[in-house]
């Protein structure tokens, strides 16, 4: 008898709390979510399996997270997470090497001028980090919170590892859910800071952009950009690499090996790993609200930049463009384009502004990952 006791008080299920049980639901949510919504299954999936296997008691993960043991005596995530994100932090750069390698810039090529909103929208990143600072949060982790403003899930991880691992888990979570949600949170303040006319504004289609232009852009960019900030260079170097493999042409297996294997595997391993830094000491504490609605204020905050300096433009600019491409220079790609596109089609059918909102949608990308190399560079 005594033996089945000591069993019984050694299992995990002896050694639940009532925050783990809640945090198991939360999991278990994420993935009901991903499953049977079909929303964001990529992330919300995997994130939701490693918030219930870190709340799992007993196993050593939450022991791990807690810096109560080693990686290696944690097991295969705690290795990974140890290695892949606050050691060597290689998982994001190869998350950029895949995202390179998809995109597309010639909306950009063609039209320089959104770069400037892409820019614009990332002024959600510094009011979410004086917020931050004003809230009672050290320099490293308001930058770390910062960065969700700009939608950009692999820079908020990569920043978080380099600056802030203890709220990695934390912001990398907040970041992913308000890119799932740019559905609910854009349309209303794209509604309420544009009239109707502005949001009928017609656009030119872009024009033509030529293979050389494709070919030279992202080295170019690439240089200008790590030679004005360094440490942008993980995440810059990998996404212009991973597109002008795709531009190329002459190495398809590489550029298919970066979308397609690669890209899955670090997004596997990432997404789970990040799950599992959200045990349940870690998430039921104040900062953990606090640094929720910072997140919610640095992307509402990014999205109205974008929306309003698109609006400033008009005023200098002879040919006008739709202001409702501005709330795309978030990130959230391609999400953030298609909202802008959906947005333009319900004031009018005629209203065709996805391969425009790409412009600042990719420059959006790009200027994230230069604010998070400034913030590196400075703290």
């Amino acid at each position: 008898m005594k033996e089945l006791v000591d069993f019984i008080e050694a299992s995990g299920a002896a050694q639940l709390d009532w925050r783990a049980v809640v945090m198991l639901v939360v999991g278990f949510g994420f993935i009901f979510v991903a499953v049977k919504q079909n929303r964001e299954p990529y992330v919300l999936l995997p994130i939701g399996l490693g918030i219930v296997l870190t709340n799992l008691p007993g196993h050593g993960m939450a022991e791990f997270v807690s810096g109560s043991i080693t990686p290696q005596e944690s097991g295969i995530f705690g290795v990974i997470l140890h290695y892949g994100l606050s050691l060597w932090n290689i998982l994001p750069p190869l998350i950029f090497l895949g995202l390179g390698a998809m995109q597309d810039f010639s909306p950009l090529i063609a039209n320089p001028k959104t770069l400037l909103l892409g820019a614009a929208a990332q002024v959600g990143i510094f009011v979410a980090f004086w917020g931050a600072l004003v809230t009672g949060f050290d320099l490293n982790e308001a930058a770390a919170i910062g960065i969700i403003g700009g939608a950009d899930g692999p820079t908020t991880i990569f920043l978080s590892a380099v600056l802030a691992p203890d709220i990695l888990g934390i912001t990398a979570v907040i970041a992913y859910t308000y890119m799932a949600s740019v559905v609910f949170i854009q349309p209303p303040l794209m509604k309420l800071l544009t009239t109707r006319r502005e949001r009928e504004i017609e656009m030119k289609p872009p024009r033509e952009v030529s293979r050389l232009e494709k070919l030279l852009f992202p080295p170019i960019a690439m240089v200008l950009i790590i030679l004005a900030v360094p440490a942008s260079a993980p995440l810059i170097a990998m996404f212009m690499i991973g597109n002008l493999f795709k531009e190329s042409g002459v190495v398809p297996r590489l550029s298919g090996a970066a979308s397609n294997e690669l890209l899955n595997i670090a997004t596997i391993f990432l997404m789970i790993t990040v799950g599992t830094k959200l045990e349940a000491d870690v998430v039921f504490q104040v900062q953990t609200l606090q640094i929720l609605g910072l997140g919610l204020l640095a992307f509402a905050c990014g999205t109205v930049g974008g929306l309003l300096f698109a609006k400033l433009m008009n005023l200098f600019l002879k040919e006008k463009i739709n202001p409702l491409i501005g709330s795309a220079g978030v990130s959230a790609v391609p999400m953030a384009a298609r909202i802008s596109h959906n947005v333009g089609q319900e004031s009018s059918p005629r209203v065709y502004l996805l391969a425009h909102a790409m412009g600042p949608n990719v420059a959006g990308v790009i200027g994230s990952a230069v604010v998070a190399g400034v913030f590196i560079s400075l703290l």
